[in-house]
């Protein structure tokens, strides 16, 4: 049964590891973060009636 050379394993290795963050950077910047519509109802209102 023939051996694998080191630099084989660490050619591996890098090409695993390259695929790997190319996944997650591509992951990232394809999804399309989900934009939140925002209510009447959720609003602040913005006059401050303090009563010392």
């Amino acid at each position: 049964m023939p051996q694998m050379a080191p630099l084989f394993w660490l050619n591996l290795f890098i090409f695993f590891t390259l695929i790997y963050i190319l996944f997650f950077i591509l992951n990232y910047f394809i999804s399309v973060p989900s934009t939140q519509q925002m209510t009447s109802d959720l609003k602040v209102p913005t006059k401050l009636n303090w009563k010392w």
